[in-house]
């Protein structure tokens, strides 16, 4: 994608699709203090810039049926292989996330199952599939997710 400088309508308009992604463009532009064609034409360019990726829904992982979180650390077992540990695991669903981090692991993956059984089976696939070691962190609660970088803006 091209750079794109962000002034600070960008980041108010980024801020309020944050904090609510089904905001129409003629409430929009009453937040940012801009025409409801402006704001259109700012949501639309900051799209094609690729700063807004997409617009989706935040589903509850627990009311959904998923539980158990877990953050599982990748290390492996050649440093010297190529490194497609991502794609080999692009196909497993309960995956939410990939990081590729620094320090003593190479990946952090973000997991989402039913129940601990599950998680134990999940990370015997990751093992196997990306020929690597796995350390599992268990999520306990989940204080706040889904912040936004932007959510915070000042009005």
């Amino acid at each position: 994608m091209t750079d794109i400088e962000l002034d600070a309508t960008d980041h108010h308009i980024i801020a309020e699709l944050t904090r609510d992604g089904r905001l129409s463009f003629t409430d929009l532009a009453a937040l940012v203090h801009l025409s409801t064609s402006a704001a259109h034409q700012r949501v639309r360019r900051l799209e094609q810039h690729g700063v807004i990726r997409r617009f989706t829904a935040v589903v509850d992982p627990e009311a959904a049926g998923l539980p158990v979180t877990a953050l599982l650390s990748l290390t492996p077992f050649d440093p010297g292989a190529p490194d497609d540990i991502p794609d080999r695991l692009a196909h497993i669903s309960a995956i939410e996330a990939c990081w590729s981090v620094a320090g003593a692991a190479s990946y952090v993956l973000l997991v989402r199952v039913s129940r601990p059984s599950v998680l134990e089976g999940l990370i015997a696939e990751i093992r196997s599939t990306a020929r690597c070691s796995t350390t599992t962190t268990m999520v306990l609660t989940t204080p706040w997710e889904h912040r936004g970088a932007f959510a915070d803006w000042e009005r």
